[in-house]
Formats: structure tokens, C-alpha cells, sequence
């Protein structure tokens, strides 16, 4: 099965953060699904869901979520990433 043309057209058109989630959410799914162990020299990511707060005095509702995070280490650092909404596992 190939890539649709307008999905391939729809990815050229991405910016650098896009392309970077796009990277995060296939190398995820693909290690999920034992496709692979790890892709080339990049960081195990690993995604989890968190509730935040909005932080706004009068919300009444908090904590929001929850939303889907991606964390990595990065030059000894642990860097995150919002990943957003992911597709649900069957």
C-alpha cells in the first residue's frame, strides 16, 4: 500500500515542530506495535498522559486533560514535548 499524494504533499508542507510531533508520534506507534526497537541514534521516548492546570484563579474545572506528553533525554537533560491526542489503542 503506498502513501497517498496528498498526504505526502500535506508532510512537505509541515514546519519544523510539526515534522518533530510526526517523528515522535510514528516512532511511538512503531515501537508499540513491535515494529521496531528504536529508530537510528535518536532518544527512547517515551509518551504518558498528564492532566495540567490551566492556571487561570477562577477555573473551576481544573485539572484539564488528560493531554499526551513525549519525554526524552536530551544532553543529560529531560526535555517534554506535547504530543497532543494520539489514537487509541484497539
Amino acid at each position: 500500500m503506498g502513501l497517498d499524494r496528498d498526504l505526502l504533499d500535506d508532510i512537505k508542507d509541515l514546519d519544523e515542530h510539526e515534522l518533530r510531533r510526526l517523528l515522535i508520534l510514528t516512532q511511538a506507534h512503531l515501537e508499540r506495535t513491535g515494529a521496531i526497537a528504536q529508530v537510528g541514534a535518536s532518544p527512547k521516548v517515551s509518551l504518558r498522559q498528564q492532566s495540567v492546570r490551566c492556571g487561570r484563579p477562577t477555573c473551576t474545572t481544573c485539572p484539564h486533560g488528560p493531554y499526551w506528553y513525549a519525554y526524552w533525554r536530551e544532553n543529560g537533560k529531560r526535555r517534554s514535548k506535547y504530543v497532543g491526542k494520539l489514537l487509541e489503542e484497539d
